[in-house]
């Protein structure tokens, strides 16, 4: 392909200009590798000035439309404020669905988040606790525990948090770290509102 010719330099001297300019026509038309490679260009500064906020704007482009290496430059930017503000809970994020989409990287950083997640609940953060419940019941960044995914749903339940109250329900349901307990399970769902079931994504 003509622009993966002009980045790696095979048969042609490598020119990132005219792969830039290749790129930003194929990124406009809604290619997601390309938007993906057009925040490559502006992050190290490749045929174009450096701009690391335009970087994170077509990772960003690119993450949305479903590109697994979008998702996971995304996560970086997150987590390490490249072109927007730091923000573990969005890096930890876009790292899971680049992971889900069998991007090694992203899986390799989600242990880094589970960290994250796990300073978070300690502190008392009800979102925390919950993330860091599907963590352990997902195997996200440490092994799987369906014991502890139980125990941090429940501080995260207690907190009023809808999604916790859901897997908690769903915990009692089918025994995941807990005995069985049908009642204990509606009693937990009844909790859920459910427009605001409706309003978060479970993670």
């Amino acid at each position: 392909m003509l622009l993966i010719v002009y980045q790696s330099g095979n048969d042609v001297e490598i020119n990132y200009k005219k792969a830039f300019k290749w790129l930003l026509s194929s990124a406009k038309k809604e290619n997601s590798n390309a938007q993906n490679n057009l925040g490559d260009c502006y992050r190290f500064g490749r045929g174009i000035n450096k701009d690391e906020t335009k970087a994170f704007e077509w990772y960003l482009k690119s993450a949305v439309t479903g590109c697994v290496l979008g998702q996971c430059n995304l996560g970086y930017c997150y987590a390490n404020a490249i072109g927007t503000i730091k923000n573990e809970t969005k890096a930890f994020e876009w790292y899971l669905k680049a992971a889900e989409g069998g991007n090694a990287i992203a899986q390799s950083n989600l242990t880094k988040a589970f960290e994250w997640k796990m300073k978070s609940a300690v502190a008392g953060c009800i979102k925390g606790q919950c993330n860091l419940g599907y963590c352990y019941a997902n195997a996200i960044g440490t092994d799987k525990n369906e014991a502890k995914a139980f125990e941090w749903y429940l501080k995260a339940a207690e907190g009023g948090n809808a999604i916790a109250q859901n897997n908690l329900g769903n915990c009692y349901q089918f025994g995941r770290g807990i005995d069985k307990d049908e009642t204990k399970s509606f009693e937990w769902y009844s909790k859920v509102p459910k427009v605001e079931m409706q309003l978060h994504k479970i993670i």
